[in-house]
């Protein structure tokens, strides 16, 4: 991907980590399989459902690595070889294996998996910050 020009002002020091942020976003909407939504929840949180038809639940595996939600799906080769067998008149079921990554704000966490119906929900929470309050002490000057 091309480097945002914004970014590449000599004024604006320090903020590469915000353009490496935006290009893996971009590089992420451009994955399409296997489809997803993502919804607001009624808490605040986030919904991400996945369509994994056909994937057990020891096929999936959700990680968080690097502020990074990545969403992996293995077919085994016992598998492969029992399709390869079967004569397909249509194959619409996608059968290989995928990565799927979604870029996370600081702070969010995914607190709950859920495979139901060929369908893999991910739950995600934004917990309310701490709100401190820094005293800040005053010094005369005399």
């Amino acid at each position: 991907m091309n480097r945002m020009i914004m970014f590449d002002s000599p004024f604006l020091l320090g903020f590469e980590h915000t353009r490496d942020l935006i290009e893996r976003a971009a590089k992420a909407a451009s994955e399409s399989y296997p489809p997803y939504n993502v919804e607001q929840a009624d808490n605040g949180g986030v919904r991400i459902t996945l369509a994994v038809a056909g994937f057990s639940p020891d096929q999936l595996q959700v990680t968080v690595e690097g502020g990074q939600l990545v969403v992996a799906g293995k077919r085994d080769s016992a598998d492969s070889r029992g399709e390869a067998e079967r004569a397909f008149l249509h194959r619409g079921i996608a059968a290989r294996g995928f990565v799927r990554t979604f870029v996370l704000a600081e702070g969010m966490e995914v607190t709950a998996a859920t495979l139901e119906h060929g369908l893999l929900h991910i739950d995600l929470a934004r917990p309310e910050p701490e709100r401190l309050v820094k005293k800040i002490p005053i010094r005369s000057a005399g």
